[in-house]
C-alpha cells in the first residue's frame, strides 16, 4: 500500500507560514496534483511528503508508516524534477541504471529493470546513446526512466515538464498520464498549471497562500468551486465574476443584479444584505437581446467552432462568454446577457467564499 496520509501538515520559515495546517489523503495508485500560484506552499508541501525538508508540526504516514522526520533515503519515494541532472559522461543506459547501482543491485536484475523502463517509456533505442544532443522530450524520459527503475511505492515529480517547450509538454501531459496508468504508482504532481493539472489527475489539492483551498476532481472543483480563488484559478477563460449588492435567504431561485432578476440554483445558505458576487463560466452564457442584464461587446476571439466574446456590462464588468462562431457579433454593438441558471455559483464578496445551493447537492448525490 502505498496511501500518503498528510495530518495538519505546518511549515514555518522563521515568521513566515510557507505551509499552513494541510490535511488530506493520497489513495494508493491516485495521480494527486498540488497546484497553485508560485509561492502557495505546493513544492514546500511535496519537499516534506518526499523528506527533503522537515515540517515544523504534523505528521506524514506512508502506507501506514509514519515516516515525518525519516531522511528521504529512508522512504520508499523517487524523484522527477525540473531540471533532469543527467549525468552527461554516461549514457542512456548507465543514466537510467545509476540508482540500482547505488544499491548493489544484482547486474542481471539491474538490465532487466533498464530495459522494462526503456521499454515502458520507449526510448529502447536510445539505451547506447550519449544523453547530449537528445531533444528535451527524450531526456525527460530518460528521467522518468531513473525513477521507475527503482520501483518505489510512489512518486514524486516537481514541475517535471516546465523545462519543456509548448508541444513537448502536451505531448509529455498524455505520456506520464498514460504511464501512470500502466504502473498504478501513486504520483505526487506539482505544477502552477491549471491545464496539466486538469488533464492529468484524478485529484487535486489546490493550494494559495499555503493552505489547501480545495480538495477533489478536476470536474468537482471546475463546476462547483469552493472560493472566488478556485473559480478564478481553474479554467482559461476562468470564470467570469458579476458584483452586485443584496441578501439571500435559503430557498432563494433568482437574485437581482442591477435591473435583471437572475434565476439561480435554489440556495440552501443565506447570507444578510451585502456585496454579493455572481459567478458564470463562459459557456454559461449567453447573449439574448432580450435579457434585461445589459452589456456592450469589447472584442471576439475566433477558436474555430467557438468564440470568446467579450463584454462590458452598464456597471463596468467584463465579461467573456464562449458562444459557437456562427453568432455575429460587432464590437461597440449592445446586447443582453443570460445565463444557464443551474450552473451558476454565489459567492460572499468579503470572504470570497462559496454560498451552498443546490449545485452542491448534486456532487453528494451523483
Amino acid at each position: 500500500m502505498a496511501e500518503i496520509h498528510v495530518e495538519r501538515l505546518h511549515k514555518a520559515f522563521g515568521e513566515f507560514a510557507a505551509v499552513r495546517e494541510s490535511t488530506f489523503t493520497i489513495p494508493d495508485g491516485d495521480f494527486f496534483c498540488l497546484l497553485g500560484p508560485s509561492g502557495c506552499g505546493k513544492t514546500t508541501t511535496l519537499r516534506m511528503i518526499a523528506g527533503l525538508e522537515l515540517p515544523t508540526s504534523g505528521r506524514i504516514l506512508l502506507g501506514g508508516e509514519d515516516v515525518t522526520f525519516k531522511q528521504a533515503s529512508r522512504r520508499d519515494i523517487a524523484f522527477v524534477f525540473q531540471l533532469f541532472a543527467l549525468y552527461p559522461h554516461m549514457n542512456v543506459r548507465s543514466n537510467i541504471a545509476y540508482p540500482l547501482r547505488c544499491q548493489g543491485t544484482p547486474r542481471a536484475e539491474v538490465q532487466r529493470r533498464v530495459e522494462e523502463a526503456a521499454r515502458i517509456l520507449r526510448i529502447t533505442h536510445l539505451l547506447d546513446r550519449a544523453v547530449s544532443g537528445l531533444s528535451s522530450g527524450d531526456r525527460q524520459r530518460i528521467a522518468l526512466g531513473r525513477a521507475i527503475v527503482r520501483e518505489p511505492a510512489a512518486f514524486m515529480l516537481d514541475e517535471p515538464l516546465g523545462a519543456l517547450d509548448a508541444e513537448f509538454r502536451d505531448l509529455m501531459c498524455d505520456e506520464l498520464r498514460a504511464l501512470h496508468d500502466r504502473l498504478h504508482a501513486t504520483t505526487v504532481y506539482v505544477t502552477h498549471d491549471q491545464l496539466e493539472a486538469m488533464a492529468m489527475a484524478d485529484t487535486i489539492a489546490l493550494m494559495n497562500d499555503g493552505v489547501v483551498e480545495q480538495l477533489g476532481p478536476p470536474q468537482e472543483i471546475y463546476d462547483r468551486p469552493a472560493s472566488m480563488f478556485a473559480a478564478g484559478f481553474i479554467g482559461s477563460p476562468p470564470m467570469n465574476f458579476i458584483p452586485f449588492h443584496g441578501r439571500l435567504n435559503p430557498g432563494d431561485k433568482s437574485v437581482r443584479v442591477g435591473d435583471a432578476a437572475v434565476e439561480i440554483p435554489e440556495a440552501r445558505e443565506g447570507a444578510p444584505e451585502a456585496d454579493l458576487v455572481l459567478g458564470a463560466r463562459p459557456e454559461h452564457v449567453r447573449l439574448s437581446a432580450t435579457s434585461l442584464l445589459r452589456a456592450s461587446v469589447v472584442d471576439a476571439e475566433y477558436l474555430g467552432t467557438n468564440q470568446i466574446v467579450t463584454l462590458t456590462t452598464s456597471q463596468g464588468t467584463l465579461v467573456k462568454a464562449r458562444v459557437p462562431s456562427d453568432v455575429k457579433v460587432q464590437p461597440g454593438e449592445t446586447t443582453g446577457l443570460d445565463f444557464r441558471p443551474e450552473k451558476l455559483s454565489l459567492f460572499q464578496a468579503a470572504s470570497g467564499r462559496v454560498l451552498r445551493s443546490a449545485l452542491h447537492e448534486r456532487v453528494a448525490h451523483g
